[in-house]
């Protein structure tokens, strides 16, 4: 599990979408892709989610971004 991605999970929990944006982006891996998707859609960019989700070999969910992250939480641990 890379820490990266959990501070990012962080950030993006605490409003710092800037913050967790800037540490996805220097990242390149599937999960990493994910959180930068979700990112994108809790930010209302959908055609830029759409992008990381293809990137990170994953379908856009119906949830919410904050349920996403757990998933994404519980996906690393």
């Amino acid at each position: 599990m890379n820490t990266q991605h959990l501070k990012a999970l962080d950030l993006a929990d605490a409003g710092d979408w800037h913050g967790a944006h800037g540490i996805v982006q220097k990242l390149n891996d599937s999960t990493a892709c994910w959180i930068h998707a979700n990112l994108h859609r809790e930010e209302g960019d959908i055609g830029n989610a759409d992008y990381w989700y293809q990137q990170a070999g994953s379908p856009r969910p119906s949830t919410s971004t904050s349920a996403e992250r757990e998933a994404i939480r519980k996906a690393l641990a």
